[in-house]
């Protein structure tokens, strides 16, 4: 159902015009100078973002991978149409099933931010715990993320 692969330029700037509906759309790449600029920036894609395309090559999502002491620090995004119609579960094991072959993580993490109980559910019930929460200073303004592990 999913293909992984590095994540191209085209893949990138696609990401780019996606928009997410409030208050998802703190989510937008292109709301965040620093975050387009790294999409855009072929050294930082390189071996850490992956497009994930469906099997008619539509691309579905992206998924970023950062290994650090044994954990995959995950982070991800399914494209606007895709969210809150039950295919996120499918989309972060399929991802992490990727990171695990790819990367042999002990553990996996992430970072949710914290009004996104829709996404937090997800990541319950495929295993992950709150560990720990942090105030972040994002697109003007400071919002509370938790920090999410799971054996990998």
């Amino acid at each position: 159902m999913f293909r992984f692969s590095p994540l191209s330029l085209e893949d990138a700037r696609q990401i780019l015009s996606w928009r997410y509906p409030e208050p998802y759309d703190f989510y937008d790449a292109a709301s965040d100078p620093e975050d387009a600029a790294l999409l855009l920036s072929e050294e930082y894609r390189q071996g850490r973002l992956f497009a994930v395309h469906d099997d008619e090559g539509i691309l579905r999502g992206f998924l970023e991978f950062h290994l650090e002491a044994g954990a995959l620090e995950v982070g991800l995004g399914l494209r606007p149409q895709d969210t809150g119609r039950g295919l996120g579960p499918a989309f972060v094991d399929a991802g992490l099933t990727f990171g695990r072959e790819t990367f042999r993580p002990a553990t996996f993490k992430l970072y949710v931010a914290a009004f996104n109980q829709r996404a937090i559910k997800v990541y319950e019930r495929l295993g992950f715990r709150e560990v720990g929460r942090q105030m972040r200073h994002l697109l003007g303004r400071d919002w509370e993320f938790i920090e999410m592990r799971r054996p990998a």
